[in-house]
């Protein structure tokens, strides 16, 4: 294996986690500045108030992106990691 060649399977590789993780940290951020929002607005400080909304809503997101997750990985490996194994370039 050439150095190329490990170069532009891990560049692949990081975008493929970049691609997996970005629906679950965008609702993470979104949650968190309508959270935080509404606690600046109603003085309410409550410590429950920032985790359960978010938690919530990544669990949401996780559930129904979780074929498009399943379907990048599966991509990624059969595309590029399987071959490589198989002695292929």
């Amino acid at each position: 294996m050439t150095a190329e060649t490990l170069y532009d399977v891990l560049r692949q590789g990081l975008w493929a986690a970049v691609l997996i993780s970005a629906p679950m940290l965008a609702v993470a951020l979104v949650m968190g500045v309508l959270v935080g929002l509404f606690q600046a607005l109603t003085s309410v400080q409550e410590m429950t108030l920032t985790f359960v909304p978010k938690v919530g809503a990544m669990i949401a997101v996780f559930w129904v992106s979780m074929s498009f997750m399943t379907a990048t990985l599966v991509s990624f490996f059969t595309d590029r990691l399987v071959p490589l194994i198989a002695g292929g370039s």
